[in-house]
C-alpha cells in the first residue's frame, strides 16, 4: 500500500484524527445521481451485475463526500441467487425468493457461483483501479445467518420467526444450510480480496433476535468458520463484523468469532463501546434518525460518540444505512462536524 490509508490503520488498532468515517448504504437512494443510474439499470439486480453501473455507484459518494472509504456496490442476497435460488426485488417489499426447504438445502448448486458473481469481482477490480489510492475499498457480504432468513422465508421478516422456528425443528437441514453458507461466502470475500477489497465487512443484520445459544451457534460459530478461511487465503486483511442487535452477546463477538474490527448499532452504550474500543477498533454508531433529523439533534449525536471513541480506533459511521429520505446537506454537516475536531 504506497499510499497511506487512514482507515486500515484504524483497523489495524492504531488511533487516527479525526477518526476516518463513511457510511453504510452511502451508494443509495438518498443521492439524485444513484437514482438516476437506477433507473437506467432497470432493475436492482441488473445494477449488481453490471459492471459499469455498479462502479458507478460506488464511486458517486467518494467524489461527493471524499469518504475515507468506499464499500462495493452490491447486496447480501447475490450469494444465495449465485448457489441457484430465485430471487427478485420488488418495489415496497423488497427481496422475495421461493422459501428454501429441507430438499432444497441439498440441491444447493456451488459448482457455478464464482461463474455467477464474477460481475461483481469485475467491479472490484475496476473499484480499485478507480478510487483514490487513499480510499480503502471494502468488499462485504451477509452472514450466513441472516442470508439464510431471508432463504427460509422467502422475504423479509420482522422478528425472523420462520427461520427461528425451522432452526428449532430441522437442526441438521439448518446446520448443513448454514455450512454451506459459511462455505461460500467466505470463498466469496476470499476472490474479493484477491481482486482488490482492502478490507471486507460481515454484515449480521439479525443477529439481534436469537437468544444467547442460538446466536453462539448460529451468529457466531459460522462467521469463526469464515474468519479462519479468509485468513488461511488473506491472513493480513481486515476484517469487519456487524451483529447488529447483538446487545451485551457483542462483548464476546470478537473473541469468539476472530474478526479484527466491530461495526456498532446505534442502540450499543457508548460505555460498552470504550470496553470493546480496548480490544481493537470499532466503528460506527451514530442513529440513522439523527442524521434525517440534522440541526442539534445531529451535532449533539456526532460530538457524543466523538468526546466517547475518537481517542481510541474508531471509524466513524452510522449505527446502520443511511436512509433515502436524508437530506444531502445532512451528510455534509456530519462530515464537516467529524472532520473539524
Amino acid at each position: 500500500m504506497a499510499v497511506e490509508q487512514r482507515m486500515m490503520r484504524v483497523l489495524n488498532s492504531e488511533a487516527v484524527y479525526p477518526p476516518p468515517i463513511w457510511m453504510m448504504r452511502q451508494a443509495g437512494r438518498y443521492l439524485p445521481e444513484y437514482r438516476d443510474v437506477r433507473k437506467e439499470a432497470g432493475n436492482f439486480l441488473d445494477l449488481c451485475y453490471n459492471p459499469d453501473l455498479a462502479v458507478e455507484v460506488t464511486l458517486q459518494p467518494i467524489r461527493r463526500f471524499g469518504f475515507d472509504a468506499s464499500i462495493l456496490f452490491s447486496d447480501i442476497l447475490v450469494v444465495p441467487h449465485a448457489l441457484g435460488r430465485d430471487l427478485r426485488f420488488e418495489e415496497g417489499q423488497g427481496p422475495l425468493m421461493t422459501p428454501i426447504d429441507e430438499s432444497g438445502i441439498e440441491r444447493l448448486e456451488t459448482d457455478e457461483l464464482h461463474a455467477r458473481l464474477a460481475p461483481v469481482y469485475e467491479t472490484v477490480r475496476r473499484l480499485r483501479r478507480e478510487l483514490p489510492a487513499e480510499t480503502t475499498l471494502l468488499g462485504f457480504c451477509g452472514a450466513p445467518w441472516t442470508v439464510a432468513t431471508y432463504m427460509i422465508a422467502g422475504k423479509g421478516t420482522p422478528d425472523k420467526a420462520p427461520a427461528r422456528l425451522f432452526a428449532y425443528e430441522h437442526p441438521e437441514a439448518f446446520a448443513r444450510l448454514l455450512d454451506i453458507l459459511a462455505e461460500v461466502s467466505a470463498d466469496y470475500l476470499i476472490r474479493q480480496i484477491d481482486n482488490g477489497a482492502d478490507a471486507v465487512q460481515i454484515f449480521d443484520s439479525w443477529s439481534g433476535v436469537l437468544d444467547e445459544a442460538s446466536f453462539r451457534s448460529f451468529c457466531e460459530a459460522p462467521v469463526a468458520k469464515m474468519v479462519r478461511k479468509i485468513r488461511e487465503a488473506h491472513p493480513a486483511t481486515p476484517i469487519i463484523g456487524f451483529p447488529k442487535g447483538a446487545g451485551s452477546l457483542y462483548d464476546g463477538y470478537r473473541a469468539n468469532t476472530g474478526v479484527q474490527a466491530l461495526g456498532l448499532d446505534w442502540a450499543v452504550p457508548l460505555s460498552q463501546a470504550r470496553r470493546l474500543q480496548a480490544q481493537g477498533a470499532v466503528q460506527g454508531n451514530l442513529d440513522p434518525m439523527r442524521l434525517v433529523a440534522g440541526g442539534k439533534a445531529l451535532s449533539e449525536g456526532v460530538t457524543t460518540i466523538l468526546e466517547a471513541l475518537a481517542d481510541g480506533p474508531f471509524i466513524f459511521n452510522l449505527g446502520h444505512g443511511i436512509t433515502p429520505e436524508t437530506p444531502i446537506e445532512h451528510v455534509e454537516a456530519m462530515i464537516a462536524e467529524v472532520r473539524r475536531r
